[in-house]
């Protein structure tokens, strides 16, 4: 296409939506709160997945050494769990450091420690992390067989649990997510298709006089590309003052909830929903045009 003729559709295109001005206001509207509606979604569920995967990357083992180990042993019991792939971090805990980190825990009530009468029952530990959180149960049974370990746990039961809960909560949010996303696609493609609708007659007449289909269909097009365009920019405004409020304001109330910070995240988003107003709004003005048209 040449400059000068796509100059020529994209002005039509304008004066089309400034002739049509409710038509153009309520098409608009309805973009920009169907795509605010997305928006807002999309930052839910990616923040629920984000702290799914926190949650999960919290999950240790901690493994419990027999008492009667020399140095030496416990030396080699950490070259065997260095040897396991996929381990993150490896710390090891001795026996002071966890009767220290027991009396932290129990605060002012030190009272179960004074019982002990200086005696330390606590064994020493490694304590493991992984990359794949998935791991631990596997992981868990394996070094319990070790020679020197005593035990190994991670909270089996609440683990369990809470895989179970991050795996809904990633399921449901994609679900949810191609659900609303589809309602959003078919609810912009309609209300372009009903401006197009409003205008049956002017595409009549212009294929009365003899106008091309593509003559008749760019400036259609284009403008369902602005309407997008236009109902994205606003979504996206719309969007960024609701997620600079929620990390500003409410993350210092809600520091246990790890909320994604504006960017790189909303660059993304930016792209995601501008580029869904523009591509829905060209594909709601081209089929509607097919209706007319008979192309």
């Amino acid at each position: 296409m040449k400059i000068r003729t796509s100059n020529y559709f994209i002005k039509e295109a304008i004066k089309s939506m400034k002739r049509n001005g409710l038509m153009t206001l309520a098409s608009i509207s309805t973009v920009a709160l169907s795509l605010f509606m997305l928006g807002v979604f999309i930052c839910g569920v990616v923040n629920l997945n984000n702290m799914a995967a926190s949650l999960e990357n919290e999950v240790q083992i901690s493994i419990y050494l027999k008492d009667d180990l020399s140095t030496d042993q416990i030396m080699a019991v950490g070259k065997k769990i260095k040897a396991i792939p996929r381990i993150k971090e490896i710390k090891f805990v001795n026996k002071e450091e966890a009767m220290k980190e027991f009396k932290e825990r129990l605060g002012d009530q030190q009272q179960l420690v004074n019982a002990l009468n200086g005696v330390n029952p606590l064994p020493n530990s490694y304590v493991l992390t992984f990359e794949n959180p998935e791991d631990v149960k596997t992981t868990a049974k394996m070094v319990a067989q070790f020679p020197g370990v005593e035990s190994s746990h991670y909270g089996q039961d609440v683990v369990e649990e809470l895989f179970k809960v991050t795996q809904v909560i990633r399921i449901g949010g994609i679900i949810l997510i191609a659900f609303l996303a589809a309602a959003t696609l078919f609810i912009i493609s309609n209300t372009i298709r009903l401006t197009v609708f409003a205008r049956r007659k002017e595409i009549a007449i212009m294929k009365y006089v003899g106008a091309t289909n593509s003559f008749i269909r760019w400036p259609f097009l284009i403008e369902g590309m602005l309407l997008g365009a236009i109902g994205g920019l606003i979504a996206i405004a719309c969007v960024w003052e609701f997620y600079h409020f929620i990390t500003v304001e409410v993350s210092e109330s809600l520091a246990f909830f790890p909320l994604i910070p504006m960017y790189p995240f909303f660059y993304q988003l930016m792209g995601v929903l501008l580029g869904v107003g523009i591509v829905v709004g060209a594909i709601g003005s081209t089929i509607s045009l097919k209706q007319y048209m008979k192309v």
